[in-house]
């Protein structure tokens, strides 16, 4: 799980932008992570969560067709953990990132292997 344990997290990235898609999993697999499946909006999301079954989904919160926080409460009950991701700050979108039943939230300037592993640590 990008770890001590030497296992690897699979992520799926959820994101509008391809650009940024593309950035997140070229960083993600440098530092460890199998970035399984890409996705640009909600429904794409939870189909392929369904499907791929990855340990993680990081999930930007303004998708074009709904909400990331309408996305990650309908994972919530699923065995993948979410994060919540934006351009905007935390402090900006208020308790609603609790409220989603997502791990937590990385700003998209400070996503890192480091950042995702410091949450997935703290969840267990």
């Amino acid at each position: 799980m990008c770890d001590d344990s030497g296992m690897t997290w699979t992520v799926l990235v959820v994101d509008d932008h391809p650009t940024f898609r593309a950035s997140a999993r070229r960083l993600l697999e440098l530092e460890g992570f199998q970035v399984v499946g890409e996705a640009a909006d909600g429904e794409s999301a939870l189909r392929l969560a369904r499907e791929l079954e990855p340990g993680l989904v990081l999930l930007d919160v303004g998708l074009p067709d709904r909400s990331g926080f309408e996305v990650a409460e309908e994972l919530a009950d699923a065995r993948t953990r979410v994060v919540l991701i934006s351009s905007r700050a935390q402090s900006d979108l208020g308790r609603r990132v609790r409220e989603s039943g997502a791990l937590g939230f990385i700003s998209k300037e400070q996503l890192s292997g480091e950042a995702l592993l410091a949450l997935l640590d703290r969840a267990a």
